[in-house]
């Protein structure tokens, strides 16, 4: 049975985008980034997803490279071309799994490398200063007992380099403001679409979400926000989302119903 909530997602599967978030969502949280891994199940759905759906988008934080080394099997394969997007909009893989980088955003490289080199000469043990190309991630998961340090250091780099400060889970990201953010690409991907959807976890989600509400307040398009929720979401991915679901396993089976079910009126 589809809830009610998603049946707009399938008058016209075929006019239908879907976009979803990376770690938290298709991913559950681990304490090292670099060892997250999809859900058994995720690469499968999101081929079948491809094949029915306008488009099927993974947007997230990481890095092109990090999302093709684990989903690269279906973004490679003609027949289920899932479209990856990195670093909130700022990269995405040519159909080779080749990142390429907004030209606005490779500017900023030599500063993000200074930026990341002044984190590291003081950071406290437990601390993981993540260098991503025109991003760095200061990561305290490790050491929660230096949230502190993070919101002031990341704080004084900012106001030193002309980055912007972003909180997430456990971690503070800089990165240039360059008007790219998770909802340019729900923009990007609905251009031409009935309905669209956007799953997500975090405060780096909420601008996506706040596009599928800008696109519904315009009329001619449907628009479906799914909340993927644990202990440490915040309480303003939930407000913004029209509903939610426990952890990553439940996002996937909503993405399994949405693969499997039959279409719920004429195509518009």
């Amino acid at each position: 049975m589809v809830p009610d909530r998603l049946a707009p997602l399938l008058v016209d599967p075929g006019r239908t985008a879907l976009v979803t978030d990376f770690d938290g969502t298709l991913s559950p949280i681990v304490e090292v980034p670099a060892d997250a891994r999809p859900l058994d199940g995720v690469p499968d759905v999101l081929a079948r997803l491809s094949r029915r759906f306008a488009s099927v988008c993974v947007v997230s934080g990481r890095t092109v490279g990090f999302l093709w080394d684990r989903l690269g099997r279906v973004a490679a394969d003609p027949d289920t071309p899932v479209h990856l997007v990195g670093l909130y909009g700022m990269e995405s893989a040519a159909p080779d799994g080749t990142p390429v980088l907004d030209e606005s955003a490779a500017e900023w490289m030599p500063v993000v490398r200074d930026a990341a080199r002044l984190l590291r000469a003081d950071a406290p043990d437990g601390i993981e200063v993540e260098l991503k190309g025109p991003a760095v991630t200061v990561h305290f998961r490790r050491a929660p007992g230096a949230a502190g340090w993070a919101a002031e250091r990341t704080g004084a780099v900012a106001a030193a380099t002309g980055l912007v400060a972003h909180g997430g889970r456990l971690s503070v990201e800089l990165r240039p403001e360059l008007g790219l953010d998770k909802g340019t690409v729900v923009r990007r991907m609905s251009r031409g679409c009935s309905a669209v959807a956007f799953f997500g976890d975090d405060l780096g989600d909420l601008p996506a979400f706040a596009e599928l509400a800008r696109l519904r307040a315009g009329g001619g398009i449907d628009t479906v926000g799914v909340a993927v929720l644990d202990a440490e979401t915040a309480p303003e991915v939930a407000a913004a989302a029209d509903l939610s679901v426990d952890g990553p396993a439940g996002a996937l089976s909503v993405l399994q119903l949405l693969a499997d079910a039959p279409a719920t009126g004429p195509p518009r």
